[in-house]
């Protein structure tokens, strides 16, 4: 009872807040009125590594008002996340409209021997965050009819992909879409105190690699040892693994892959296979054509700057090879419907990042994110808290703010130009508070009823237990959001007491 009514209040507050949008239309009002109070107050605050005293600028002015009003396009077509992402968006489209991200999701997960089929669940739930949704339309019903297929609960089907796409939104092998719109939002946060930074979409991809191990992982363990033993029967009796039902669902034909997508994967694997060797000829050699000219290096090459156009093609490319070996593609243009289809999802998001530009300029040009970065970054200094123990609190502070705020991006920035120069200036570099936001953002998805997809999941719940509501849902990943959150906690605090970049080049902690 208690567990119901905390989670109904929890639903309430967040349906209270305004829309993604709103909110950051209100906050772009707020900062132009504090920046006003501000400058009224006589605000400042010294830049620690310059001496530079920083005061705060009063945006009502006529000339803050000349300043919003000739750069509100450019401040919108110059934001980092949007170019990136749009970029991204043409490939992964392509690769998505042809049908290669679903025949390859259900290929991995069809394919899994019984004895790792949780495990297989779970790891390609965290996989199918790089095609946006199909993880939730896909997988989820997909997993709960292999459960039943192997005589067991088809909840805990469900259970197992919702914590794998959802609670491991973040982590990937791959380089995302997300990556490339998180980085973009932390170097424009960075920049507030520190110009030039730039945060690569490949910053925090060896913790992520790693990451979707961990999760799957952790995710196997709290399927099998807590969620399973909850449901051990289904309908009258628990399902006999030896008898026809229980191999072969009825339903279970409808995700099988058909010759022409067996035949169309087996061309994007040579194509792959071709595309590593290309890679590494490009780079194992000193001088290779894909490091950088002059000095050779292979952080600083071209190739790793524009590492999100590269695996937009590479995705675009096999997308369209797929499309023509299965026979879904017939046409030399069909592949230009998918991106046009994928670009056009993009319309709440191209609004949202408008507004979000225009507060990140206002917050930036107030002075009042670097006084307030400053003076936080100050405070940490004198209570000396291990870098450990700050970005374990920055995980729990985002956990909780995630109840309220589904989307990832809007949060981020919501709360990036605040807390990424903050704790930059007190040493911990901008990819290691990306790395802990993404964390405490995706442990609690699968427990918040504010994400978008939550409700989807009920859906498919109740098709296998009539009676399960919102509550249930959430008492049912309770166990994964704990887990993750904790061990993935612990996962940071070794890799920081280990030293370990983060990404190629991001290093945890800045040197003075």
């Amino acid at each position: 009872m208690r567990l119901q009514n905390f989670l109904s209040r929890v639903e309430q507050a967040g349906n209270r807040l305004p829309a993604p949008t709103l909110l950051f239309i209100y906050l772009t009002a707020a900062v132009l009125l504090l920046s006003a109070v501000a400058h009224w107050l006589a605000l400042a605050a010294t830049h620690p590594v310059t001496g530079a005293v920083i005061p705060a600028v009063n945006l009502l002015s006529r000339e803050g008002l000349d300043r919003i009003l000739s750069s509100t396009v450019t401040n919108f077509t110059q934001f980092a996340p949007v170019g990136t992402v749009l970029v991204a968006v043409l490939g992964i489209g392509i690769a998505e409209h042809s049908g290669l991200l679903g025949a390859a999701l259900r290929a991995t997960v069809l394919r899994a021997p019984r004895s790792l089929l949780t495990f297989m669940v779970v790891l390609c739930g965290v996989l199918s965050s790089i095609a946006q949704d199909a993880g939730y339309v896909i997988l989820v019903p997909l997993a709960a009819i292999l459960f039943h297929a192997a005589g067991r609960h088809p909840l805990v089907g469900i259970a197992a992909a919702f914590a794998g796409v959802s609670g491991g939104y973040s982590a990937n092998l791959l380089i995302t879409p997300t990556d490339a719109i998180l980085a973009g939002i932390s170097t424009e946060a960075a920049q507030l105190t520190t110009p030039g930074y730039r945060v690569n979409a490949a910053g925090n991809y060896y913790f992520m690699a790693a990451s979707t191990l961990f999760i799957s992982l952790v995710g196997t363990w709290v399927t099998h040892k807590i969620v399973a033993p909850r449901f051990t029967q289904y309908g009258a009796k628990t399902c006999d693994q030896g008898s026809p039902e229980a191999r072969v669902p009825p339903s279970i034909t409808e995700h099988s892959l058909l010759p022409e997508e067996i035949k169309g994967l087996w061309s994007v694997a040579l194509f792959s296979l071709a595309i590593f060797v290309l890679l590494a000829i490009g780079f194992i050699p000193e001088h290779g054509f894909f490091r950088h000219r002059e000095t050779g290096q292979i952080l600083q090459s071209p190739f790793m700057s524009g590492i999100v156009t590269v695996v937009s093609l590479y995705a675009a490319l096999a997308g369209i090879l797929f499309g023509k070996v299965s026979g879904r593609y017939k046409q030399a243009g069909d592949f230009v419907a998918g991106m046009e289809q994928h670009m056009a999802t993009m319309a709440g998001y191209l609004v949202l990042m408008f507004f979000a530009a225009q507060f990140v300029s206002y917050f930036a040009w107030s002075n009042l994110g670097s006084i307030i970065a400053i003076s936080g970054a100050s405070v940490l200094q004198q209570l000396q808290m291990p870098v450990a123990v700050t970005l374990v609190l920055f995980i729990l502070l985002t956990a909780f703010i995630n109840l309220f705020i589904g989307s990832a991006s809007a949060k981020w920035a919501l709360i990036a130009p605040i807390f990424v120069p903050m704790l930059l200036l007190a040493g911990i570099s901008p990819e290691a508070t990306q790395v802990a936001y993404r964390i405490g953002d995706s442990s609690t998805n699968i427990i918040t009823p504010l994400m978008p997809y939550f409700g989807v999941i009920v859906a498919f719940a109740q098709k296998y237990q009539k009676d399960i509501g919102v509550g249930s849902v959430i008492a049912m990943m309770l166990p994964y959001s704990m887990a993750f959150l904790i061990l993935w906690s612990c996962l940071l605090a070794v890799w920081i007491l280990f030293g370990l970049p983060l990404g190629p080049g991001a290093e945890i902690l800045l040197q003075p």
